[in-house]
């Protein structure tokens, strides 16, 4: 049963949040929606960090997408290290293509052009997130951070994974455990 668990994707649909102590700059006081967590690997992206100075409506341009009012408010989130010119759509469920892949109960993942557009002409889903980039791990990888302390998992809600106020982001999804930051330990086995 426990395979099982693991194949469906047990972390799937939750937020990785780095701890404290996290070593590797790309993912200091990071929080990360986990898109998929399975025996192959796993692939999130972050939802706490921007990409410089690109705006959604500039993005349009570069892709010959005419943008409308909508698009003026969306700010653009660093998914992560891996392949940053890619970028990939979180969303709410009211919008579903035959490219959405159904990641939590209420959050969509898409990766095509026809959601710039339709979020660009105001027909997008009620909630969106777009992200250039995305954190990944091979077989086992993420496993071992977790073992080794670098993460936390924490239920996602769509008001941390979608809100604008990404400064506080990290502490708000820590605070979702009830544990104070100053009684958190890097030290494998000690509290």
């Amino acid at each position: 049963m426990k395979r099982g668990l693991l194949h469906q994707g047990f972390m799937t649909g939750q937020l990785l949040v780095a701890m404290p102590q996290m070593r590797d700059a790309r993912f200091t006081r990071t929080v990360i929606y986990l898109c998929a967590h399975t025996d192959d690997g796993a692939m999130g992206l972050i939802v706490n960090r921007l990409v410089g100075a690109l705006t959604f409506p500039d993005l349009l341009s570069q892709l010959g997408i005419d943008g409308g009012n909508e698009s003026e408010h969306i700010r653009i989130r660093s998914g992560g290290p891996v392949e940053t010119g890619r970028g990939f759509v979180l969303h709410s469920t009211d919008y579903v293509d035959d490219a959405t892949l159904q990641v939590g109960g209420e959050i969509g993942l898409t990766a095509t052009l026809d959601i710039l557009k339709d979020i660009a002409e105001g027909h997008g889903p009620r909630r969106a997130l777009l992200a250039l980039g995305y954190a990944g791990w091979g077989p086992g990888q993420l496993d071992a951070e977790m073992q080794a302390n670098a993460w936390l998992n924490v239920p996602a809600d769509e008001e941390i994974v979608f809100d604008d106020n990404l400064d506080n982001k990290w502490e708000r999804s820590i605070g979702k455990l009830g544990v104070n930051l100053t009684t958190l330990s890097g030290e494998i086995g000690h509290a």
